[in-house]
Formats: structure tokens, C-alpha cells, sequence
């Protein structure tokens, strides 16, 4: 029997649509843990239509190998295994990317027109959005970095959002991995449009109250195509979590 997925208003990416990372890590924590994956086995979600807040969605479980999201007869997602062999870039210090933060996109006026007088690329994402208070949003404020080709964001997660054992729930990984890849289009000055597919895997648990690096960076264009990479890194350099995605189209 399909199983509900209700995504609150709170994970919002656009102002009616749902966080891409957030969603896809609520339908990748569906996936059995399986300890026979390969090294480099990840979960690929693919968005297939906006995905509705506050509004109960089926999501069929059925096949261990392969999930659907649907809103009646609309298919909203799906996800299966995959594997993601990225090579990540050396991170920028936790000081450097603090000090790029006032560059970010998600700290500029103006950027975006549908939400009028909000701050920054997406004022209301419960990732990026600087509109959001702290303790509802994760604030994640990528930048360019001097040195590092790519965007680079000094993040620590509010404790709010931590499990009963310190950690981040995989879904708010998913979620701070979501925006860097977008704003390392932006910072060589190509609005992408909306996130199409993402592959992720969290590496190790993520404790909610460290000190961490979120970095994203261009991986190449096809046709409507952008594709980026991106990577959570701690204090001592360790990925704690990785993830290759596909962004749609321009916003020119």
C-alpha cells in the first residue's frame, strides 16, 4: 500500500513549491539501508512536477528498487539507486567562506521578483533563504571564495534540527546540498531554472552542532542542461556528504 508524504510550507524552495533537496531526501530516506551497495551507490531522485505544500502525496513503496511520488494521477517524483563517483574539490576554509558570506546571492535585494521586497536569489528557501528566521530555515549563504572555482558557504545547523542522537536528519543534508549547485551557476552569471534531478549520498552522520563547509561548483552544460556538484565538508576537510545534480533551463 502507498505510503503519505506531506511536504510542510516551512520546506519550501520556491514560494509554492517544495525545497528539490528537501524533497528528494524525504523520498531517499524511504530506501532500505542496504549493506550490500556498492562504494559508490547513491539514491537519484528525479522531479518531475512542482511538488505541492501541505497536501498529502502518495508515495508507492512497493518496489524496493524504485519510488514514486503522486499526486492523484500526476507524478511528482521518482527515485531509485544509482551510482555517484564525484570528484570533489579541496574545500575553502571555514574562515574563508565566513568571510565571502556578504557576496552571497542569498544576501543581495533585488534578485528576485516574486517575492516582492525579500532578500536575496530565493528569500523564502528553507535552504538559502535569508528571509527565513533562524530556526525554520537553514540558512545556508553560499559565496564565491577567492581562489576556489565555485561557490563556498560557512555553515553550522541550528540545533533545532537535530535528531535524538545530535545528528541532522538525512532529508536536511539532502536540503543544504540543494542551493551551492545553482549558486555556482550564478556566480558565473547563468540563472538556472528550477532543479530537475538530484544523486546524493551522506557518508557518515552529521552532527548537528559542527562547524561545516557546503561547496558547490560547475560540472558542464548540455543544451538546457547545467549540471553541478555538490559536497558537505567538516572542520577537518572529511565529505561528510556529496551529490551531482541537474538543473532545467535559464532565467534569463
Amino acid at each position: 500500500m502507498p505510503n503519505a508524504l506531506t511536504i510542510p510550507e516551512q520546506f519550501r524552495g520556491p514560494p509554492s513549491s517544495g525545497n528539490g533537496g528537501y524533497v528528494a531526501g524525504a523520498i531517499a530516506e524511504q530506501f532500505p539501508k542496504r549493506p550490500d551497495a556498492g562504494a559508490h551507490t547513491g539514491i537519484q531522485v528525479t522531479l518531475r512536477a512542482p511538488i505541492p505544500l501541505d497536501t498529502p502525496m502518495q508515495l508507492d513503496c512497493s518496489d524496493e528498487s524504485h519510488l514514486r511520488l503522486t499526486l492523484g494521477d500526476t507524478l511528482i517524483a521518482e527515485a531509485e539507486p544509482a551510482d555517484l563517483d564525484l570528484d570533489v574539490p579541496r574545500a575553502p576554509s571555514f574562515a574563508a567562506a565566513l568571510a565571502a558570506r556578504p557576496a552571497s546571492p542569498a544576501l543581495q535585494p533585488g534578485l528576485n521578483t516574486l517575492v516582492p521586497g525579500g532578500l536575496g536569489f530565493h528569500p523564502v528557501c528553507v535552504c538559502c533563504g535569508a528571509d527565513v528566521p533562524e530556526g525554520l530555515g537553514l540558512r545556508v549563504f553560499a559565496a564565491p571564495v577567492p581562489g576556489f572555482d565555485g561557490v563556498a558557504a560557512a555553515w553550522q545547523a541550528d540545533p533545532r534540527f537535530a535528531d535524538a542522537d545530535g545528528n541532522l536528519p538525512e532529508r536536511l543534508v539532502w536540503t543544504a546540498l540543494d542551493c551551492p549547485g545553482q549558486f555556482a551557476y550564478y556566480a558565473a552569471g547563468i540563472r538556472t531554472g528550477l532543479l530537475g534531478r538530484m544523486t546524493a549520498r551522506v557518508l557518515r552522520p552529521v552532527p548537528a552542532d559542527a562547524e561545516y563547509v557546503v561547496i558547490g561548483w560547475r560540472i558542464g552544460i548540455e543544451r538546457k542542461k547545467h549540471f553541478a556538484g555538490t559536497a558537505l565538508v567538516d572542520a577537518d576537510g572529511t565529505v561528510c556528504a556529496l551529490a551531482h545534480q541537474t538543473w532545467i533551463g535559464r532565467m534569463d
